[in-house]
């Protein structure tokens, strides 16, 4: 597996608007795309910081994951996002290896990125993203 480079870290938020304003406002980092993403039921707003990014992650239904983690932990940092340069094979290696996988094929993400989640109880209780981009492909 060829890893590139940390894509993302992916924070829940109750409000992109709120968050933007320490992030934009105190930070300086401005946000380059809002997106929802209807099948995830989540709003998404990207914030690049070189070549990794901050996600905001709304809930745009109270059964959406980031609703119930937001419940359930509050507002904070919900997953970790590695860039590999082939995901299908990422992911059969992993499964070969015993890994526990959320996603066994990749699917469409948030800006046009095909992802694929791995279990916490794998990782140590992080939930992890694997992405690759489509200028990847």
């Amino acid at each position: 597996m060829n890893t590139t480079v940390i894509d993302h870290i992916g924070i829940a938020v109750q409000s992109i608007e709120e968050s933007l304003k320490f992030w934009e406002g105190s930070l300086g980092i401005k946000c380059t795309e809002v997106e929802t993403v209807e099948d995830q039921k989540v709003k998404t707003a990207f914030l690049p910081i070189k070549d990794s990014e901050v996600e905001l992650l709304e809930a745009t239904s109270p059964e959406s994951p980031i609703a119930k983690f937001i419940e359930k932990k509050g507002e904070g940092i919900h997953h970790i996002a590695i860039r590999v340069d082939d995901l299908e094979s990422a992911l059969a290696e992993l499964k070969q290896k015993g890994i526990r996988l959320i996603d066994e094929t990749p699917r469409l993400g948030a800006g046009g990125a095909m992802i694929a989640f791995v279990h916490p109880k794998s990782t140590g209780g992080i939930l992890l993203e694997l992405s690759q981009r489509q200028t990847d492909i």
